[in-house]
Parts: structure tokens; sequence; C-alpha cells
């Protein structure tokens, strides 16, 4: 008898599933690898991996697949959406990779699917301030999401 994750764990293994992504379109991104290649990669080793005798969380493989998906299907819409809310002298090829691939996950949840604006901008942010702990960058990710957030869903605000 398998266990059903709690609410909690749900929400847990959605997050993780967000930092997942951001790390596979980097991936992608880096090394030029298929969308899937990169997504068998993660489901087969990193979710749950041990690394030095931590234990990554298991990602929620639904949420995980829908944003590398939709990123990719997508690319060209998020882009365009997110070089509109970076000021005039960024454009979305100036900026970090690993904003890059967390603008182009956060850009695919924003559009495609039910999920409250809000919720994306605050878990996408954590997700900033997993890669970016002492950096400005949280702060960045968090204003240049409401920009996409309000151009994509402008009812929810």
């Amino acid at each position: 008898m398998t266990d059903k994750p709690s609410g909690n764990q749900k929400r847990k293994m959605r997050s993780a599933a967000r930092l997942f992504a951001t790390q596979a379109l980097y991936q992608m991104e880096l090394s030029g690898q298929t969308v899937d290649a990169v997504r068998q990669e993660f489901e087969t080793y990193r979710f749950g991996e041990v690394i030095d005798g931590d234990e990554l969380a298991e990602g929620d493989v639904e949420t995980f697949r829908d944003l590398l998906e939709n990123a990719v299907n997508h690319q060209a819409l998020i882009d365009q959406m997110t070089d509109r809310a970076l000021v005039a002298k960024w454009a979305i090829d100036r900026i970090d990779p690993t904003l890059r691939a967390l603008f182009r996950a956060a850009g695919a949840e924003l559009t495609q699917s039910s999920t409250p604006p809000k919720v994306v901008i605050v878990e996408f942010v954590d997700v900033a301030v997993a890669f970016f702990p002492e950096g400005k960058e949280p702060k960045f990710v968090n204003a240049v999401l409401d920009h996409m957030a309000r151009e994509a869903q402008p009812d929810a605000f």
C-alpha cells in the first residue's frame, strides 16, 4: 500500500518541482540537451537524490513536466513578456542564465496554468533565494514577475 502525500507534502513537492524545472531549463540552455533527455535525467536521478548525506526533495512529476514542456513550447512568448518586464537596457539574453531559466519556468506557470499569480511569484522568489541567498536577485525577480503576472493575468489583480 502506498501512502498518498498530505496537502503540505504536495505543496513541498510542487515547490521542489519549480526548483528542478529552473535547474533543468538552465542545464538545457548550457548543455544543448533536449527536453526529453533532461526530463528523464531529473526524474530518474535528481528527484530524491542524496548529496553529502542530504536527501533532495521529491518533486511533483506532473508540475515538473508541465513547467518544462510549457517553458519550451511557449519560450518565445515568455521571453517577449520577460523582455517587456525588464528595464530597457537589459534584454533577456543579457541576464544571468539562472535568472533566464527562472523567468521561463515562472512564465510557463503564469501563462499556462491556473495557479494564482501571487503564488507563482512567492514560489519563484523562493527559488531565487535558493540560488542567490545573499544577493539582490530575489527582489529583482519579485519585480519582474509582478510585471509579468499583471500582463499574463490582469484580472487577478
